[in-house]
């Protein structure tokens, strides 16, 4: 390797992680020494069998892989690489002036060639242009993500069967002016599911106005809803425009629509059919445009059996109903929604943390959350608060969770399952573990390992030994 100065200017402030495969293991620390200097976080496998494993097992942004190595050459590198971890980009090396090779390896995707002895300003020029583009990517990525949250449906967070259903149903409705019913109970996000709507409908210029009708005294709800004249009633100093009104061309979303009182139901059916309202005091009618998105944890049907909800007026609203599942009923989720509440609270209040730990992770993956995503929502930002060494543990869990993390201690510790392994073969053991830990995830595989605290690719390939489902 040539030994001409250098300078050791940083390639980013955020490392790149390279893989070095290659036999000759002097030269692969003669390189690695090299690219440390300049920020890189480099992982060396001396042979390519090594090197394939080190690709199975980790993330690498990119790869550095002799050409010429026995069992497995650069080439099986670059394939692996390129099935694996398809954005890494793979710089091939080689002491021979094989153009075959090197053609094969460029028509494989190698990101470019060097011939040994190396020289290190060639070496870094090569990894400085091949990890800006892997930062290119990450930014696009994040970018991407960024508008999804804001503007997509992925705003709509969940990875559960039940979650990809609801997303696919608001893709499906949202060109359309079909009238929606969201079903769920109190926390699970039915606002958040209807302004994703309202967003991704051609009415998203316009404006979303919700309306929550069990907050409102039933005296004031019809004012609330279709506007007033001055005068109208004792109290109305001056005239006021209605929601319906307020909402032309957007959306209206009525929030606990079940509570709506009996002589209300009847006018908003009348102006859903009619599309026309009269604010009251008045007699002259005005033709609205508005979208309506209605929501309840109600059980409208027992409503209508009981007569407190009209049962055309229920078809009216229900043209299609989407239901909003309880956290309980999705625990594979919990994992995605706890990183988004951190990201956003740690932006809120200018407050980092680098996650959560793992004992805080089983805690709140068991607890039930009768409050659903609000109350998880509440529990974050209050172990954010707390938090006072950068890590949410289960001594920033409030009282009602810290108590279910002193019963998984002892059901850990006592005459649980764990008790029946004591004695057992470590692969009985270790199946058991990886097998409880995929149920509490909901077969989540990235969180599984989190916990398991093992490589995700070592996950997927102990699931397959041991036939797990």
């Amino acid at each position: 390797m040539s030994d001409e100065p250098v300078n050791d200017s940083d390639l980013s402030h955020i490392a790149i992680s390279v893989l070095i495969v290659d036999d000759d293991e002097p030269h692969a620390q003669a390189v690695a020494e090299s690219l440390r200097r300049v920020n890189c976080d480099c992982t060396i496998a001396n042979s390519g069998k090594k090197g394939a494993a080190a690709i199975e097992e980790d993330n690498f942004d990119i790869i550095i892989t002799d050409l010429k190595m026995d069992e497995v050459d650069g080439l099986d590198i670059l394939r692996k690489a390129k099935e694996e971890l398809p954005d890494a980009e793979v710089i091939v090396l080689t002491a021979h002036s094989s153009i075959p090779s090197v053609v094969t390896a460029m028509q494989g995707g190698a990101y470019t060639y060097l011939t040994k002895p190396l020289d290190i300003l060639e070496l870094r020029n090569a990894v400085e242009k091949a990890s800006t583009r892997v930062r290119l990517l990450r930014r696009n990525a994040a970018l991407s993500r960024r508008l999804d949250e804001k503007f997509g449906f992925e705003g709509v967070i969940g990875n559960s069967p039940a979650m990809h259903r609801v997303i696919d149903q608001l893709k499906n409705l949202a060109p359309t002016d079909t009238t929606v019913l969201i079903l769920g109970e109190s926390g699970t996000g039915k606002e958040l599911v209807a302004r994703a709507l309202h967003q991704n409908s051609p009415r998203k210029s316009k404006p979303f106005v919700p309306l929550n009708i069990s907050a409102l005294p039933e005296s004031i709800l019809e004012s609330e809803l279709f506007g007033h004249e001055q005068g109208a009633f004792t109290g109305a100093a001056a005239k006021r425009i209605g929601k319906f009104e307020y909402a032309n061309g957007g959306t209206l979303f009525l929030d606990e629509v079940g509570e709506m009182p009996t002589d209300t139901q009847i006018k908003l059916l009348r102006v859903l059919e009619d599309r026309k309202i009269t604010r009251v005091g008045s007699n002259e009618e005005k033709s609205i445009n508005v979208r309506l998105v209605a929501a309840t944890n109600a059980d409208l049907k027992q409503s209508m059996e009981d007569g407190s909800f009209r049962r055309d007026l229920y078809y009216r609203i229900s043209v299609v109903t989407i239901f909003l599942p309880p956290l309980r009923d999705r625990r594979e989720d919990i994992p995605l929604l706890l990183e988004h509440f951190l990201k956003e609270f740690s932006k809120l209040h200018r407050k980092e943390a680098q996650g959560f730990s793992r004992s805080a992770r089983q805690v709140l993956m068991s607890f039930d959350w009768p409050g659903n995503i609000r109350q998880l929502r509440n529990v974050v930002e209050g172990m954010l608060a707390l938090d006072t060494d950068g890590l949410l543990d289960v001594d920033d869990l409030p009282m009602e969770l810290a108590e279910l993390a002193g019963q998984t201690v002892d059901s850990m510790d006592g005459s649980s399952g764990s008790d029946l392994l004591i004695g057992r073969p470590l692969t009985e053991v270790e199946k058991y573990y990886i097998s409880r830990s995929l149920e509490l995830t909901g077969g989540r595989r990235e969180e599984a390992a989190k916990m398991l605290g093992i490589g995700e690719r070592t996950l997927y390939r102990k699931i397959k030994e041991y036939d797990l489902k």
